[in-house]
């Protein structure tokens, strides 16, 4: 070490706790004692030093970053952090010259790099110093001790909207070395907008999401985050509401069917819920807020809004497994995945083929269900390169114009196989959201066919000696009842002369038979709507479970028809579908 060490530049432990105890400017050994935070970014081969320096003859109080590169020397960072320091408070020393006639200019700024307390010399560089412990960085009297790579919050955003009565999440947080269930968060209010490090702010909660209530309407919100990884701990961050909290819309029609979800089912079974959230990318638009959804409130269709009734309304229903379609990519990774973590749940996101930033995505209890596996299949690819679908195939490409069409589609269905804790079965959760076209029973017909022989081969290959392989297919199938899907599914079977594959006579299928192996009943039956507007109602939505492998115990009961006739979604539904949640035993 004869290389890193210079005698001048020694600096013995005692002689700096001498000065530190000997301090009148500091009140306290934690005040004294901080953490210099050291990152390293091996691509840019550079270190990026961030630190909180507190100086009242300076006028400081702030965070200082440093950046970099592997071969800078000591004197070079040095330098780097004199200079910012003297620049930070060269507004607060000019104020005092103006007040002292004698001009007095007590800047003066010593800076070490220790290591086991003593000064390395000023030639060493940073990549020597990244193979050293026990570094410290000391500025005047405070010592600030290297703690590398800490757990990180990068970026924290609140939503533009807070309805009392709900729950506030925040709507973006990206974190570094950490994840969200170790971080710490810290919600406070104000009357006013007032600085975040404000003594007025009054703490409200301890969580990553809080319920706002009528007492909290006009005040405003502040979230902070303390990044953590075990026992490390990073630097706090804040975000600041930049809305007061506004009155809420009062009980919500969902809130009546929480009365029959009050707990989770029991391990006899499992709660599913299948619900078409409507995505932000549907419901933004001109077109939306003036043809399709005009009796709605343009606010009440604004995400901001709607997340906070659809965070409320999944959480009421104690659902086990929740399969939800028309999922905005960022409404997955900034609210839903991040959210049912908290609560000890999984969530895998299937997105559409194409350039559609929506898709469908399947949530589950990880205290009842192991993930196994799980499938993205595009139904249009998979038609046209699976050999399970080659009659299917073949009938479609006699027709050009049906073979444009069903090619162009960009559905998925999600295939999910979780293993079953505690018993000798595993789930095989189907989710879809059919091709939505009045003229296109016989696409839907074929669509669902792919589905359910990729989700039955599913099944298959997960059916052994010690598993047994039970299905049930969600979603929304744009399918009334006396369609071909629910004939399909319910029936078994759609012959080739059926008037159904000629929905679109352009289009028609011809000489195809498809046969559904697996008996299949719907855990609603056919109720009279599941999704209401000015210019629709009906059943487009079910829950499908294999009749031999599940019995259904109960459901929860759909809306009466008066909370619904204005049209959906409104000032207390949040999407144009309802949700279905049913309560299924094993059989």
């Amino acid at each position: 070490m004869h290389k890193i060490f210079g005698r001048a530049k020694h600096v013995h432990i005692d002689r700096i706790s001498q000065q530190i105890f000997m301090s009148t400017k500091m009140s306290s050994l934690s005040e004294i004692f901080k953490k210099a935070l050291v990152k390293t970014l091996v691509e840019e081969k550079r270190v990026e030093i961030k630190f909180k320096y507190v100086d009242v003859d300076l006028g400081l109080d702030r965070y200082f970053t440093v950046k970099r590169h592997y071969t800078d020397s000591i004197d070079v960072i040095k330098t780097r952090i004199v200079g910012n320091i003297e620049k930070a408070s060269l507004k607060h020393r000019k104020r005092l010259k103006r007040k002292s006639p004698s001009g007095n200019d007590d800047f003066k700024v010593d800076v070490q790099i220790l290591h086991n307390q003593a000064a390395l010399d000023s030639s060493v560089i940073l990549e020597q110093i990244l193979e050293l412990d026990n570094v410290s960085l000391l500025i005047n009297n405070q010592i600030f001790p290297f703690y590398r790579n800490p757990p990180e919050v990068k970026q924290i955003k609140l939503p533009n909207s807070f309805l009392a009565g709900f729950y506030v999440f925040p709507t973006k947080l990206e974190l570094e070395n950490c994840v969200v269930e170790d971080c710490e968060f810290y919600w406070s209010k104000s009357s006013e907008v007032i600085d975040a490090g404000s003594s007025s702010w009054v703490p409200i909660g301890k969580d990553f999401r809080y319920a706002t209530s009528n007492a909290d309407v006009g005040c405003y919100l502040k979230l902070e985050c303390l990044p953590k990884k075990g026992e490390n701990e990073g630097l706090m961050q804040s975000v600041i509401a930049t809305k007061p909290v506004e009155a809420g819309p009062g009980p919500c029609p969902f809130e009546l069917r929480h009365d029959f979800t009050k707990t989770f089912m029991d391990h006899s079974g499992f709660r599913l819920l299948s619900y078409n959230i409507l995505a932000d990318i549907y419901a933004d638009s001109d077109y939306t807020r003036t043809v399709l959804h005009p009796y709605c409130p343009p606010y009440a269709l604004n995400i901001d809004y709607r997340i906070q009734l659809i965070l409320k309304e999944l959480d009421g229903y104690r659902a086990d497994v929740l399969c939800l379609q028309e999922v905005d990519t960022k409404i997955f990774n900034g609210y839903l995945e991040p959210t049912f973590a908290r609560f000890g749940f999984s969530s895998i996101f299937a997105k559409k083929a194409g350039d559609v930033s929506e898709g469908v995505s399947c949530i589950f209890n990880a205290q009842k269900f192991k993930l196994v596996e799980s499938f993205n299949y595009v139904l249009s690819e998979e038609l046209a390169n699976n050999s399970l679908l080659s009659d299917v195939w073949d009938a479609v490409q006699k027709n050009e114009q049906l073979k444009e069409r069903v090619l162009s589609r960009t559905t998925v269905c999600q295939v999910v196989v979780l293993d079953v804790i505690g018993k000798s079965k595993r789930l095989v959760v189907a989710n879809t959201h059919l091709y939505y076209h009045p003229d296109s029973d016989h696409i839907r017909l074929l669509q669902i066919t792919i589905g359910s022989r990729l989700a039955q081969n599913v099944c298959r290959n997960n059916t052994n000696e010690v598993k047994d392989a039970c299905l049930v297919y969600c979603g929304d199938f744009n399918s009334c009842p006396g369609s071909g899907v629910y004939e399909f599914m319910t029936e078994q079977i759609v012959e080739k002369n059926s008037p159904i594959w000629a929905s679109n006579p352009d289009e028609a299928v011809r000489e195809l038979t498809v046969h559904n192996p697996c008996a299949m009943g719907s855990a609603y039956g056919t109720p009279p709507f599941t999704n209401y507007t000015h210019l629709f109602h009906g059943c487009l939505d079910y829950v499908f479970y294999e009749k031999s492998k599940f019995t259904v115990e109960k459901v929860a009961p759909l809306p009466e028809l008066e909370l619904v006739s204005t049209g959906l979604p409104n000032i207390v539904f949040p999407s144009d579908h309802l949700a279905l949640i049913a309560d299924l035993k094993w059989a």
